[in-house]
């Protein structure tokens, strides 16, 4: 009797265990991460200058993760003298609208000497980034990529043997405060173009470049030697390709090699091959890639700036083909990658970008509101900024997220922002008759669970015939892109078009020169959620909007996110 009942609380204990386990398994596992945020004199293009470093490392490390898994994320600011904000960008933040990381919207910034703690889930499997989101913060370094892979059993709709990521950014020698500066100052003073584009944080600018201070650029650098990628030959490499320029557009080419698109933007693509893949800052994809090619040598990776007459020269990397040297050049002339001004190709991938035929999300058919986001350049008192329907954003000194969640709607104007432009009469082909364009910190309020259109409609920039690529990043959401068009979008014919059967949904989308982007969102998040381009320059000028949506569906805020402005009397150190 007594052997009988020791032997059934074996059993239970063992089922017990066993019911932890899937439990664990279901939810997920809870992973660690401690930063320390500084900076450091970098050389990533041979040039010296501070940088902004995660654990002595920029980009910062990649966070790898599995479905469901908890990311918990402790942030130490040695920045010593600046404030500081990390965004995870293509996290949803289902349930953690105060853990996105955008200051002025969902948070106050961490200050220097702070640790803060971010900690949200990671819902679905795909490619994702991060990166500052305080100023123009980003484009000093602070960014790096999020490896989202599927739960254990779950089959994905590809095959491959090996699984890397790279990062493409562009790199400045001018430090961030110079190119702000220059921005809000009368004269206005450009950003200019960058000096070298860095694949996975490594480029190469030429040290003989009149003017250059030779004592700070040194050819010979170890962490400019160009980034090499080893394969080995006849097997099939899953690539994650992210963009996290400030403001460049980037053909990204693999000499010899064709590029077989899976995933944008954590969400599974019908395939399609491409010798070029055109990527939009705040844009991820996967691309499988053989490595079926003469094993005996080398092959170029090339990137390329687009959509802007740019003096930056190529990025440049290699595809090492194991056993060759990882440092061995090609026999080759680097790729020239395509026409700057050539819009067809690129409007033509954007098209070509369909749900995966086994994963298709159905979008709902129709919308509860639409919105058209005129995208111009304009003066507002002298001074030169970007705008959506003639309004050009300024962030306020309280978090929306904090001001709503406590009733303080004083701190932000509250006449909403307009709907749509003067469409009979702008002439988007030209520079506006009048230019000039009002401010505003107002935001968009918007009834919970509804499905809300969003059309990014392109015009002339204040130089004649200009039209800028503006590629455009929403918070807390996927959207399904529904068309894309040239010139003025018809608000009776242009919808009837729509792609309702197989749309992609992803975060970040490019509007084209001249053209409009239409795109379909459930407001089903509760938060305050940022939507703006991703170019740096363009959101510090005024190009973005707020959305809020089921703010009274928000838990209690932590205290960590407030501080600032009016939020101070709730913050608790």
């Amino acid at each position: 009797m007594v052997e009988h009942f020791h032997h059934q609380s074996h059993n239970f204990v063992i089922l017990l265990c066993l019911l932890f386990l899937a439990s664990v398994s279901v939810e997920g596992r809870v992973r660690h991460h401690k930063w320390e945020v500084k900076y450091e004199y970098k050389s990533p293009d041979c040039f010296k200058k501070l940088s902004i470093s995660i654990n002595g490392k920029t980009p910062g490390p990649t966070i790898v993760a599995k479905q469901g898994d908890t990311i918990v994320v402790e942030v130490k600011n040695s920045l010593m003298t600046e404030n500081l904000a990390i965004h995870w960008h293509g996290i949803r933040q289902i349930g953690t609208p105060w853990a996105d990381g955008t200051e002025g919207v969902t948070q106050c910034p961490i200050v220097p000497g702070d640790t803060f703690v971010y900690r949200f889930v990671v819902d679905r499997p795909g490619t994702y980034l991060y990166h500052a989101h305080y100023g123009m913060q980003r484009q000093a370094g602070l960014q790096g990529m999020i490896r989202v892979l599927v739960s254990e059993g779950v089959v994905e709709p590809f095959l491959y043997d090996h699984d890397r990521s790279i990062l493409l950014t562009d790199w400045y020698h001018k430090s961030t405060y110079e190119q702000a500066t220059g921005l809000a100052s009368l004269p206005f003073v450009w950003v200019g173009e960058p000096k070298s584009i860095l694949i996975h944080g490594r480029g190469r600018f030429n040290c003989s470049t009149p003017s250059t201070d030779a004592t700070l650029c040194n050819a010979t650098h170890p962490q400019c030697t160009p980034y090499s990628m080893t394969v080995v030959p006849g097997k099939t490499y899953r690539l994650r390709i992210g963009s996290l320029t400030a403001l460049a557009a980037l053909s990204f080419e693999i000499e010899g090699h064709n590029m077989t698109v899976v995933e944008a933007d954590g969400h599974y693509v019908e395939p399609f091959v491409v010798q070029n893949l055109f990527i939009y800052s705040g844009e991820t994809y996967s691309v499988l890639i053989k490595a079926d090619q003469d094993p005996t040598r080398n092959y170029w990776a090339s990137t390329k700036v687009v959509s802007r007459n740019s003096t930056t020269p190529n990025g440049l990397g290699i595809f090492n083909y194991y056993p060759n040297h990882p440092r061995r050049y090609p026999p080759t002339v680097p790729p020239s990658g395509p026409r700057w001004n050539d819009v067809a190709p690129r409007v033509a991938q954007s098209v070509a970008i369909k749900s995966h035929k086994d994963f298709i999300h159905a979008p709902p058919q129709t919308s509860d509101r639409v919105i058209v986001m005129l995208n111009t350049q304009n003066k507002v008192n002298g001074f030169t900024r970007w705008s959506v329907n003639n309004v050009s954003f300024n962030m306020p000194h309280t978090p929306y997220l904090i001001a709503l969640k406590h009733n303080l709607l004083h701190t932000f104007e509250q006449i909403p922002p307009p709907d749509n432009y003067d469409h009979e009469n702008y002439d988007i082909f030209n520079i506006a008759k009048n230019v000039n364009a009002t401010t505003s910190n107002s935001i968009y309020r918007l009834k919970f669970n509804t499905s809300v259109d969003i059309i990014l409609q392109n015009a002339n920039t204040m130089n004649p015939n200009n039209s800028e690529t503006h590629p455009w990043h929403l918070h807390g959401h996927d959207f399904w892109v529904m068309g894309y068009g040239n010139g003025k979008f018809n608000q009776s014919i242009d919808p009837k078009n729509y792609n309702l059967v197989n749309p992609i949904m992803k975060n970040t989308i490019p509007v084209h020169p001249y053209g409009w982007t239409a795109l379909r969102f459930r407001a089903d998040n509760p938060g305050v959620w940022a939507f703006h381009c991703h170019i740096e320059s363009h959101f510090f000028m005024g190009m973005g909007v707020v959305f809020e949506e089921g703010i009274e569906k928000v838990g209690k805020l932590p205290t960590n996110i407030m501080g600032c402005g009016e939020s101070k009397r709730y913050h608790k150190p």
